[in-house]
C-alpha cells in the first residue's frame, strides 16, 4: 500500500525538501515520520511548501559552490596508487573507484563518495590517468591518479667498477716525478766526479 508524503529533507534516491512522493505506508510510518524526513500530505502541512523549497535552493546553491571549489582543488592534485606488479609492469589485480577514494581521504583528507569517482573500467596498468569526476548534476572535475609499482627498480653497478679501475692510473702519474729527478741528479754526480780529475791533471802540468 502507497502513500503520498512531503519530504522535508533531501533524500537521495528519492527526493528533495518539498517534493511530494509516494512511498510504501510502513516506510513512511516506521521511518520517515518518525525521523521528521518527512510529513503526511495534508492542508496545513501544504502551507510549509513555500518555506521547504526556500531551504532546498538555499542547500542546493551551497552544495553547487561547495562542489565548484572542491573541483579547482582536485584539479590540483595528483593521487598516487601503490600496487604489486610484475616486472613487465603488469599488475596484480586493479585499481578501482573506492581504492581512489579511499587514497584521497588518506593522503589529503578529501571526503568523496566512491560513487561519484567515475571508471569506465578499473584500472590495470601502471602510468597516469585523469579520472572523471561527478560532483554535483552541474559540476564536473578531473582528477589526476599516478598507478606505481611498488617493487623498487632494479640498481646497476656499472659506476663503482669504473672508479677502481681508474685508481691504479693515479698512482702511475705519481710516481712519474720521482724518476725525472733520478735521472737528473745522476749527470750532476757525474759532472761532480769529474771535477777532481781535472784539477789533478792541472797540478801534473805545472
Amino acid at each position: 500500500m502507497k502513500t503520498e508524503v512531503i519530504l522535508t529533507s533531501n533524500i537521495v534516491g528519492l527526493g528533495g525538501e518539498s517534493d511530494q512522493v509516494k512511498v510504501a505506508a510502513g516506510y513512511a510510518r516506521n521511518y520517515l515520520f518518525p525521523q521528521r524526513l518527512a510529513v503526511p500530505v495534508t492542508q496545513a502541512n501544504k502551507r510549509q511548501l513555500e518555506a521547504l523549497r526556500q531551504r532546498r535552493a538555499e542547500r542546493e546553491a551551497h552544495e553547487f559552490n561547495t562542489m565548484t571549489e572542491l573541483a579547482k582543488g582536485l584539479s590540483k592534485l595528483v593521487c598516487v596508487l601503490k600496487v604489486k606488479a610484475g616486472e613487465d609492469g603488469k599488475m596484480f589485480g586493479a585499481v578501482t573507484a573506492g581504492m581512489i577514494a579511499d587514497e584521497l581521504k588518506h593522503q589529503f583528507d578529501v571526503s568523496l563518495e566512491k560513487r561519484k569517482i567515475h571508471l569506465d573500467h578499473p584500472i590495470k596498468t601502471l602510468g597516469d590517468y585523469e579520472v572523471e569526476l561527478n560532483l554535483h548534476a552541474d559540476v564536473k572535475g578531473t582528477l589526476k591518479v599516478r598507478v606505481e609499482s611498488t617493487t623498487p627498480p632494479p640498481t646497476t653497478e656499472a659506476a663503482p667498477t669504473d672508479a677502481k679501475a681508474e685508481a691504479p692510473k693515479t698512482e702511475k702519474r705519481g710516481r712519474r716525478p720521482e724518476k725525472t729527478e733520478a735521472t737528473e741528479t745522476k749527470p750532476a754526480a757525474a759532472k761532480a766526479d769529474k771535477a777532481p780529475k781535472a784539477e789533478k791533471k792541472a797540478k801534473k802540468a805545472e
